[in-house]
């Protein structure tokens, strides 16, 4: 029972990092009706940028402290974001208003490219950390309920944890602001928002500076866990099955995918695995997602596609 437990906490932890590079393409399909394969490049891109500014800061500054050099570099990287956020929407998104999908989609392919490009250009493209501080050597719990107890890793709660509040201050930011539901307005209808005042431009720049925090937030744990390099990209493709499985169009949906997904990786490859040859953690998100498309194409939470063209 204890393994058990370890093994399904560990595919909670993970179902919600998975959640939180979600959310990032949900925000934009939101707010545009596009699905922004610029996400994964926008994670490395914001985490390059925190990396470097961590490091550079005490050169700059003269001060030698990991907190004010973690604290002013995500300032920073989120200045950062926020500018990338800005140019996008007036080089790119103003020049592409009420255009179909496939050449918004093709416009972020653009982006991607570019930020990747860029990212390298600006910060090198050596493998860099990200050390803000947090725990890296597992604790055992419920030591007293199981023999030996049940082992977790704390930086994976603290990641979880950060995850989770992030999630939920954005359901409330969409669901009970005005600018959350003039979001949801343009999603709909680029040109019924339009025709009622909504200003399309300072929306989108809005969306896509909450998704630039939202890939700082992702980069930064990411980053920690696993360093900053240019695989980092990959994340987002780890995403993708969370978003057809909650839905292109549902805050909610990313979360519950994620759980799903990470729940559900976790225990098919450690008790289906040995039948099999293992493995099945590479392909088990997908497999399930293409499920999903074929029968509810839209998701657990998504509204139909076809219904919003």
């Amino acid at each position: 029972m204890a393994f058990f437990l370890e093994t399904f906490i560990g595919g909670l932890m993970a179902g919600m990092l998975y959640a939180l590079v979600a959310l990032g393409f949900v925000l934009i399909f939101k707010a545009s009706g596009v699905f922004n394969f610029a996400q994964g490049a926008m994670v490395l891109f914001a985490a390059l940028a925190m990396a470097r500014f961590a490091d550079w800061m005490p050169q700059w500054t003269g001060i030698d402290n990991k907190i004010f050099a973690n604290v002013a570099a995500f300032v920073l990287a989120a200045a950062i974001m926020f500018a990338v956020a800005w140019a996008i929407e007036r080089l790119v998104l103003r020049h592409l208003v009420n255009q179909d999908a496939a050449t918004l989609l093709m416009a972020t392919l653009g982006i991607t490219y570019f930020l990747e490009g860029l990212g390298q250009t600006l910060f090198g493209s050596e493998i860099y950390t990200i050390d803000v501080g947090m725990p890296k050597d597992p604790v055992f719990v419920l030591e007293s309920a199981f023999q030996g107890g049940v082992m977790i890793n704390p930086e994976d709660v603290i990641a979880a944890l950060i995850a989770a509040a992030l999630v939920a201050a954005l359901s409330v930011f969409f669901q009970k602001t005005g600018t959350g539901r003039a979001l949801r307005a343009v999603a709909d209808d680029h040109q019924a928002a339009q025709s009622i005042g909504i200003p399309l431009a300072r929306i989108w720049v809005i969306v896509w500076c909450v998704a630039g925090i939202v890939a700082l937030v992702a980069g930064m744990i990411w980053g920690s866990k696993l360093g900053v390099q240019f695989t980092l990209t990959t994340v987002a493709l780890r995403a993708l099955p969370v978003v057809i499985l909650g839905g292109l169009t549902s805050v909610p949906g990313a979360i519950i995918g994620g759980l799903i997904i990470g729940v559900g990786e976790k225990l098919s490859e450690v008790y289906l695995g040995p039948f099999v040859g293992g493995g099945i953690e590479i392909w088990f998100a997908y497999v399930l997602a293409l499920v999903f498309l074929l029968f509810r194409p839209q998701g657990l939470f998504g509204e139909k596609i076809i219904d919003r063209v």
